[in-house]
């Protein structure tokens, strides 16, 4: 059953149309990719999905609630507790290290600060990157600094991650490296992926894909009808 809804999301840029009426459905646990060329409206359908921008029109719907009509405050408390949000380029605090920058969506959904400093250990730990946990981002490799983003995206153990091409200012060999992370802490968590991606590679490590052009879901690719694994729709 889908738990992550669009129906008919349109949002354009002044005059400029990014969504022309996108229907989507999400399952619970599943790992989609929406891939498209560049400017099709990957990234505007995700920010969508995640509360981040507002449809101009139609409804952004998650587990039965039209989202799309909160606030900004409330649509900000969703992505600090049951969404985590990864971009491309990370976005980590300059002025952090890397365990403060894991442990800041727990502090600011009021977690103690040791207690928030430990589960920032241990998910540093779980990617491999324990070593940087004093480390502030300018002293890392871009590997180093994109997993310590996911785990960020984690930390809280959000039931839906939003992943805005993830590896796009990473090497293939690296970029693949966090793939695989990323997939194997969300199968292990049963957390459902949303992952914007103009690489096949990368899209082929998902459970779905779906195709954006022109700010239109294409139809004759794995859309909306396309049955997922396991025979669940």
């Amino acid at each position: 059953m889908s738990f992550l809804q669009a129906r008919g999301v349109v949002r354009a840029y002044g005059r400029t149309p990014a969504l022309r009426g996108v229907t989507l459905d999400v399952a619970e646990g599943e790992i989609l990719a929406v891939t498209g060329p560049s400017g099709c409206g990957k990234s505007t359908l995700l920010h969508c999905l995640a509360g981040i921008l507002r449809p101009d029109a139609g409804q952004v719907t998650w587990c039965g609630e039209r989202i799309d009509e909160w606030s900004e405050a409330a649509r900000s408390r969703l992505r600090r507790t049951e969404f985590g949000v990864l971009f491309q380029f990370g976005q980590l605090v300059a002025e952090l290290t890397a365990a403060e920058n894991v442990a800041l969506p727990l502090l600011l959904a009021g977690t103690g600060r040791r207690e928030a400093r430990t589960a920032a250990l241990t998910w540093l730990e779980r990617l491999g990157v324990a070593e940087v946990a004093d480390v502030p981002p300018g002293e890392m490799s871009g590997g180093q600094q994109q997993r310590c983003a996911l785990a960020r995206a984690l930390v809280t153990e959000p039931r839906v991650l939003f992943a805005d091409e993830p590896t796009g200012a990473l090497d293939t060999l690296t970029g693949e490296q966090v793939l695989t992370q990323l997939v194997r802490l969300a199968r292990e968590q049963r957390t459902t992926v949303v992952l914007v991606t103009h690489e096949p590679r990368i899209a082929a490590y998902a459970d779905r894909e779906v195709t954006l052009r022109d700010g239109v879901l294409d139809r004759s690719g794995l859309g909306l009808d396309a049955p997922l694994p396991g025979g669940h729709r």
